[in-house]
């Protein structure tokens, strides 16, 4: 008697799994001024399907902006921050991976080929799409490094911590003088 062996295809890391701690943030490309019709596309087929445990959220980043008009009339108006572009928050498997690739659309996800590239905390949250909690191992009186923003390679006394607001206040020392400065928790580490 022979053997037979059986070539099967190994899923997508985190096939099967349906849990949010998989989930991760990934870019979209759209044709451009179809940001928000692949929105609700995916939205719609994410319903329809019973997906919503592996694509938790579709975002298309847009921020205001205040026009002025000849006449000094202002007018609020919506802009996309990222043209062409759609942020989804997903579990990758290949139901999911399908799903979003085959949406009309949709013209590919950043990454290599047929492996997305997911952003990572610091780009999600510099992006504003979603606030990442930071936890610290820092308290008041640690002494820290700036290590990003226009006071970066400071160093910072910690003389408040707002663990709601992810944000820390401290003075640093500038022109030979103690200045009052406050940082997000992700623009500082502990020496």
């Amino acid at each position: 008697m022979s053997e037979t062996k059986i070539n099967t295809v190994s899923p997508i890391e985190g096939e099967g799994r349906r849990d949010e701690d998989g989930a991760k943030w990934y870019v979209v490309h759209t044709y451009s001024g179809h940001e928000n019709k692949v929105k609700v596309n995916i939205e719609k087929l994410v319903m329809n399907r019973g997906m919503q445990d592996l694509i938790l959220d579709v975002v298309v980043p847009t921020e205001d902006v205040v026009e002025v008009k000849d006449n000094g009339q202002r007018k609020i108006k919506t802009r996309k921050l990222f043209p062409g572009y759609v942020i989804i928050k997903m579990i990758v498997t290949n139901e999911s991976w399908y799903l979003v690739r085959n949406t009309q659309g949709v013209t590919g996800i950043v990454g290599h080929g047929s492996d997305p590239i997911p952003l990572t905390d610091e780009e999600v949250c510099r992006m504003g799409i979603e606030k990442v909690h930071i936890d610290v191992d820092f308290e008041v009186g640690d002494t820290l490094r700036v290590i990003s923003g226009p006071f970066a390679t400071q160093v910072l006394v910690v003389e408040e911590i707002n663990p709601d607001k992810q944000i820390v206040k401290g003075k640093t020392s500038m022109f030979g003088r103690d200045t009052p400065i406050e940082l997000e928790f992700g623009q500082v580490e502990k020496f």
